[in-house]
């Protein structure tokens, strides 16, 4: 063998792709195939396929690439941060650190729909919301949303639909932070309000259904918002606060102020800035309000045996399900940076942060003190943590500030910002002083004679992080053990396959992961001036390219910061594209009935008109409804929403078609990128006919799902709609047109998680990918062929192959048995998987996904899991079993069933242990079947007792 051979630089290929080339040759067998690339022959249409080798460069390995991006990290300057405005440097406790953050037991997880198996997690989110709960003082809150931007945008529409009063105009108080007004402003436009923005004390001048206040101010002053609150109030509008989480501490609550909603980042606890994501916001909310609040809210119920267990509760808002009619369109949230801001919480306890806040504005309170005295200007008095300096040398302080590795905010000519934080020394104190005062600071002595700036009517008087799991962990034993013990809980792709058809739960390779802590990305702030951020710049512009490469687009916007947002970005666009040709009034937007639940609702959040689509017997889009609903909406059309291959699984033979009829009609094609993982090196979004799609970086391209979030959704446009793409105020984005406002908080989105993705890509290469994609495809055709055995396989394409992922229909042995799909996806836990996606996107189905990632082994053990729930199926059917009780409908069964009486009519080994395999690594279910209408008939979203926790 060769010496290069030997050092086999396709190595990881082979790392990320599951069976071996044994295994596909018994895979393409079972099929009935000769090759993959008879395979893809059955299943893509000839006309779409790319027939070339992707632009990519030739795969690098793992120490090779890992090596590459650090040298590209090396080039980012991380100077000492004390620009503020919405992000601060942190210290996250390095227990956490290790076993949350780089912990693939928490970071692979699915969204817990399957709450059985998730209530580790649910715990860590319940703790999330309490914590939340007492900061603000409000009576609910939800499990955490996008970003502090974002969430802003969601209180402005909740209050839209809760307001008594009749206004189209909003409030937004002036001292806002820039990025979010950036926000709001792309979201008034399309909902038709009006934006008036004024000083706190103008807000009881007009008539308005809402407002907006910022708590402290952008540039930190801080003061009573209480009779700015009731001035919007007595007129019947509802009023939202964004308030600093870490300044809640100290703060008195927006609760206590009148307000109604309250909002905000919580990056400060314990989440690295990463360049501006991703963080969890955090919103809250008044109990009457539960019902019309975005975002998944964590609730309190009881399992079959009565014991407290937890799911997300009033599932029914959630846009999968009210489509057009839904809240929001958010699908997916923040999780695992909610949990680790919960756990920072839980580890530290009142007195904890209660001492970090006390600090960070001691700090601040003695810098004030010290350039007072030496004849300094303060902008505002009284602050928390932000001190505004007025000052006539300004430029040679900053210089200096520069030259000694600090990063003040340039407000103007001269006034300079200092924010200080949790990771602010007394060094750093003393150094601040002498480069504005010009002298070396006596800290001591300035300590014994600073004032505090927090007024003594903002000062928190209300007790915070009462409840028992904040004052019990304290001890990094204790929380270690706390951590693992949530982790136990959980079923992630560290324990099994996680079938899900549409979420690609494939390898988050390790090396993909390591980037994302490294301090070069972790630690730096999304306003750093430019010059310090030529790695992130670099990394950002390479995956671009990549992007380009794989889906044909000419440019690629990298600010949405999830799959929804990257839906609301591409439409955003195309809305912005009719608008500059003078045909603003195009507003129909066409939708097949098998569309993500996210594309309607995305849709009305753009102001556009759904017109439902629908599809033939085979799941197909019906081609002359489609031509037809076009010709009919010609003057008004303003696009398609599509996903391809389709939701039902298939390819789709008349994709070119479709696209060709929209736009002879006027209207531009979005295709939900969803189901990407079946497209890369084989066909390409933008030449099939899309004019911009989004792209799951947290689906395809390998970023975990991290149990509901984080997610990335960069879309890539034609050339006509690249003008088109969101901006940013604070932070322009290079090639976008100057003055287009934002449709994140952060000018690209959440760019720490990014490296995952390059790396991807990297170890991949044009071979890799496609290698990729050719083994997604026969994955799911393995398991089409084998499941067919045992239930029908609702859809097929023209040769009878499935895409990436197939639908088995359970109907008709519903009908004939009473066994549900959910019996199904309960009883699936007790053999160690996770369920399919389940009635979506038909009712009464389970779509599976396995992803080119699981080994032959891993799929043929899921198939005789469903081989074997099949049989159970067929003892119910039969009568061996009663309807009433079997394994199915008793499933999942947990630990509490190991002992105890037995009166059931199959054994207990047969429940708990129904294949030899199950015995050898047995998940336990740590609570039995919840009960969901409990749940929702009694809303409880914060802690309960600790008493009612095993």
């Amino acid at each position: 063998m060769s010496l290069a051979a030997l050092f086999n630089r396709h190595e990881f290929i082979a790392r990320h792709i599951g069976p071996s080339d044994a295994e596909r040759a018994e895979m393409l067998a079972a099929v009935g195939l000769p090759s993959i690339d008879a395979l893809v022959d059955q299943t893509l249409p000839a006309d779409i396929r790319l027939n070339r080798r992707l632009d990519l460069p030739s795969p690098q390995p793992e120490a090779e690439a890992l090596a590459a991006l650090k040298a590209v990290a090396s080039k980012n300057v991380v100077n000492k941060s004390f620009i503020g405005l919405g992000y601060y440097p942190v210290l996250t406790p390095t227990v956490i650190l290790r076993n949350v953050l780089e912990n693939p037991g928490w970071y692979t997880a699915y969204t817990p729909y399957q709450a059985e198996i998730a209530q580790g997690r649910l715990e860590a989110l319940l703790n999330f919301q309490q914590m939340v709960i007492d900061l603000t003082g409000l009576e609910m809150a939800n499990a955490s949303l996008l970003d502090e931007a974002t969430a802003a945008a969601e209180a402005m529409a909740m209050a839209k639909r809760v307001s008594k009063s009749k206004s189209v105009s909003f409030f937004v108080d002036s001292r806002v932070l820039p990025q979010t007004l950036d926000v709001m402003k792309t979201r008034a436009k399309y909902f038709g309000f009006e934006l008036v923005q004024g000083h706190p004390e103008e807000a009881g001048n007009g008539d308005y259904f809402g407002a907006l206040f910022q708590y402290p101010g952008e540039a930190g002053d801080l003061i009573d918002l209480t009779p700015h609150i009731a001035a919007i109030k007595s007129k019947g509008g509802v009023v939202a606060v964004a308030a600093d989480v870490m300044a809640l501490v100290a703060l008195k609550s927006p609760a206590e102020m009148g307000a109604d909603i309250a909002l905000g980042n919580t990056q400060r606890f314990g989440v690295p800035m990463g360049f501006g994501g991703p963080h969890a916001a955090y919103f809250a909310f008044k109990d009457e309000m539960k019902r019309s609040a975005p975002g998944r809210i964590i609730g309190v119920s009881i399992d079959a045996k009565g014991k407290t267990a937890l799911r997300m509760a009033l599932q029914t808002r959630e846009q999968h399900i009210r489509r057009e009619k839904a809240n929001s369109n958010i699908c997916t949230s923040q999780v695992l940076l909610a949990n680790i801001a919960g756990l920072y919480a839980v580890y530290h306890g009142a007195e904890g942060v209660q001492r970090i806040a006390a600090r960070i504005h001691r700090l601040a309170a003695i810098f004030a003190h010290a350039v007072k005295e030496a004849g300094g200007k303060l902008v505002f008095d009284r602050f928390f943590d932000t001190v505004q300096v007025d000052a006539p040398k300004a430029d040679a302080i900053y210089a200096a500030a520069l030259a000694a590795g600090y990063n003040l905010r340039r407000v103007g000519k001269t006034v300079l910002g200092v924010a200080f934080h949790e990771a602010a020394t007394e060094a750093d104190l003393a150094k601040l002083i002498e480069l504005f005062t010009g002298k070396p600071a006596d800290i001591a002595a300035l300590d014994a004679a600073a004032q505090d700036a927090i007024p003594a009517a903002l000062k928190r008087e209300s007790a915070i992080l009462t409840h028992p799991v904040f004052n019990t962990h304290h001890s990094e034993h204790e929380m270690l053990r706390y951590m693992k013990k949530l982790e136990n809980r959980d079923l992630a792709m560290n324990h099994s396959m996680i079938s899900l058809g549409s979420c690609t739960m494939k390898l988050n390779a390790t090396s993909e992961m390591i980037p994302i802590t490294w301090p070069e990305f972790a630690n730096m702030h999304p306003f750093a001036p430019r010059e310090q951020t030529v790695g992130y710049l670099q990394l950002i512009e390479g995956l671009q390219t990549q992007l380009k490469a794989i889906t044909g687009f000419d440019a690629i916007s990298m600010q949405p910061n999830s799959g929804a947002q990257g839906e609301y970005a591409g439409l955003l666009a195309i809305s912005r594209y009719h608008e500059s040709r003078g045909e603003g009034h195009r507003d129909i937007c066409l939708i097949p009935q098998s569309a993500h639940g996210t594309n309607p609702a995305t849709a009305q959040m753009m102001n556009m008109q759904v017109v439902v689509v629908k599809c033939d017997d085979a799941g197909n889009v019906d081609v002359a409804d489609l031509k037809a609903k076009a010709e009919q909406h010609a003057a008004n059309l303003a696009a398609l929403m599509i996903t391809y291959p389709s939701t039902h699984g298939v390819f789709e033979q008349g994709i070119k078609q479709i696209c060709e009829i929209v736009h002879a009609h006027g209207g531009q094609v979005y295709m939900d990128g969803a189901n990407l993982n079946a497209q890369v090196g084989l066909t390409r979004p933008a030449d099939i006919g899309a004019d911009v799609s989004h792209m799951n970086l947290h689906k395809t391209f390998c970023i975990p799902h991290g149990g509901g979030g984080p997610g990335m959704g960069p879309i890539g446009l034609k050339a006509h709609l690249a003008p088109f793409i969101a901006n940013h105020v604070v932070a322009p984005v290079p090639g976008a047109v100057e003055g287009q406002t934002a449709v994140s908080a952060a000018p690209f989105g959440s760019a720490s998680i990014l490296p995952i993705s390059y790396m991807y890509i990297a170890m991949m290469g044009a071979e890799g990918m496609k290698q990729a994609t050719e083994n997604a495809l026969l994955s799911a055709n393995y398991l089409a062929t084998r499941l067919a055995e045992h239930f029908p396989v609702l859809y097929t394409g023209a040769n009878g192959r499935v895409a990436h992922e197939c639908i088995i229909d359970l109907r008709p042995l519903k009908a004939a048995s009473g066994v549900t799909e959910v019996d199904v996806a309960k009883r699936l836990m007790d053999y160690g998987f996770h369920a399919p996606t389940m009635s979506f996107p038909v009712p009464g189905t389970l779509m599976i996904e396995p992803t080119e990632s699981e080994p032959k082994a891993e799929l043929d053990r899921f198939i005789a899991a469903m081989a074997s729930i099949r049989a159970e199926i067929d003892q119910v059917q039969s009568g061996a079993w009663p309807a009433d009780n079997n394994p199915l409908c008793n499933a999942p069964h947990s630990k509490a069933d190991i002992a105890g009486d037995w009166n059931r009519p199959y054994s207990r080994e047969q429940g708990l242990f129904p294949l030899p395999y199950v015995l050898e690594n047995k998940f336990w279910p740590s609570v039995n079947r919840i009960d969901d209408v409990y749940g929702d008939r009694n809303v409880v979203c914060s802690c309960p007792g600790m008493e009612n926790y095993a």
